[in-house]
């Protein structure tokens, strides 16, 4: 089969849930073996898949930490790096005991089974398939690589609830917003019967079901909390710059794992995804400061470093399947887009979204999946079918975006009540004036 032929049936998709299908080498017979052989595992396909899940997880530790903790102000430096660090171990334990097996363990069409739960079944013989027929990677590696992916769609939330927000209430939300919104969507977009995945979108690393997902549920977040104190009033300056640039570009180079890792293989369709996320991360970059110098009259770092993200974002659902120049103009809308994200639309939905979350991963992962639909066409140098039809394509693709939208919106907002009627969502006013490191966890970042 081609690689055409694949994406015209949803091969992006695929490429993660394929691996549902899972084979215990152990208990194949003598018998079997005669008759199929046994699915081959290739150490290079495993080198790069540890590689590329080690990748993920310096993508949210260090690098989303320190990308949150210099845009915060320096009495908040240690909270948001506390957050982000918690949060993402307690999904990867999360998603060793269920998380796994509700995602990728069964075939039904919101969500998964409970055959996988406390990694049954899984050992060191249990191979996972791959994209290429045949071949295949061991199990524990891909539950390894999309555990990241839960962590840090979880920690993306922290964002836009930073400088105001109990550490308590932001790991029970992160907990029940995993299992009610996180798994179904994962399930839907690639999980085997997944409703999505089955309709034909295409969402090859992540657009819905990380990006939009997070982004959504960060605004929700934000509206229920209530702006921070002297919101509007007060100058609220990132307080390390240098910081968020060092995380912006640990981002980067983590999200070559993070696209080109959801390959699964290491062939020419992780180059693919490779190559596309170094270029329309460029273009972004330079879309946004652009606009900015247009708009604005100058350039800044913050919005160099934003923009950097918006294209990250905005190519997730599309590296593995647009062609080079589709990606390139991906990022340059993204990087435009964007920046009205967190400006003018930021102002018509009246939150206090701290590290504007929906703003750039909200808004970058919409364009990027509805472009996805576009830029997948083979004449504008995508790997669709002949039969490809971008209107068709198009409208499955917001047919997900709506999907996830709704989906993670109502989760959202049950669970930040639920968590407020429980621990409460919110800090005295007196330890949000203290600054949360002190208040919350008794330290300071900077001793002056």
């Amino acid at each position: 089969m081609t690689r055409s032929e694949v994406c015209s049936a949803a091969a992006a998709a695929l490429r993660h849930a394929g691996v549902a299908a899972v084979v215990g080498m152990s208990m194949v017979g003598p018998a079997l073996a005669q008759e199929a052989s046994a699915p081959v595992v290739d150490k290079g396909d495993v080198a790069w898949m540890l590689v590329s899940t080690l990748l993920v997880t310096m993508m949210a530790v260090p690098g989303l930490a320190l990308f949150y903790g210099g845009l915060v102000r320096a009495k908040n430096m240690l909270s948001v790096l506390m957050q982000v660090l918690v949060v993402f171990s307690l999904i990867v334990v999360l998603w060793m005991i269920y998380g796994y097996s509700l995602a990728f363990g069964g075939a039904g069409a919101v969500i998964g089974g409970l055959d996988k739960l406390f990694l049954s079944g899984v050992g060191p013989d249990s191979l996972a398939a791959t994209f290429s027929e045949g071949v295949a990677i061991p199990e524990h590696v891909f539950v390894a690589f999309q555990a990241t992916f839960a962590g840090i769609t979880c920690a993306l939330i922290v964002g836009s609830l930073a400088e105001r927000v109990k550490f308590s209430a932001v790991l029970l939300f992160s907990a029940l917003w995993f299992t009610l919104c996180y798994l179904p969507i994962a399930h839907m977009v690639w999980g085997e019967g997944g409703y999505l995945l089955d309709k034909g979108a295409l969402d090859f690393a992540g657009g819905t079901v990380v990006h939009i997902n997070a982004g959504v549920a960060g605004l929700v977040g934000a509206w229920l909390l209530g702006k921070r104190l002297g919101y509007g009033r007060e100058a609220m300056p990132p307080h390390n710059l240098p910081l968020t640039l060092v995380g912006v570009a640990l981002l980067w180079v983590g999200w070559f794992g993070f696209n080109a890792g959801s390959n699964l293989e290491a062939t020419s369709g992780a180059a693919l995804a490779f190559i596309n996320t170094l270029v329309a991360t460029a273009a972004a970059v330079l879309s946004w400061s652009a606009a900015e110098a247009i708009v604005r009259g100058r350039a800044s770092v913050l919005g160099a470093a934003s923009g950097a993200v918006a294209g990250l974002v905005a190519i997730t659902p599309a590296c593995g399947s647009v062609g080079v120049m589709g990606a390139l103009l991906i990022g340059a809308i993204a990087g435009a887009v964007c920046l009205w994200g967190v400006t003018g639309l930021k102002r018509l939905l009246g939150a206090d979204d701290s590290l504007d979350v929906f703003g750039v991963h909200g808004v970058g992962g919409i364009v990027g999946a509805l472009l996805t639909g576009v830029f997948t066409a083979p004449g504008l140098g995508g790997t669709g079918g002949e039969d490809f039809s971008i209107v068709g394509q198009v409208l499955l693709q917001a047919e997900g975006v709506g999907i996830t939208l709704v989906w993670s919106g109502l989760v959202a907002f049950a669970v930040f009540k639920a968590v407020d009627f429980v621990v409460g969502l919110r800090v005295d006013e007196e330890g949000e004036r203290e600054g949360l490191d002190i208040s919350t966890h008794g330290e300071k970042a900077y001793e002056i």
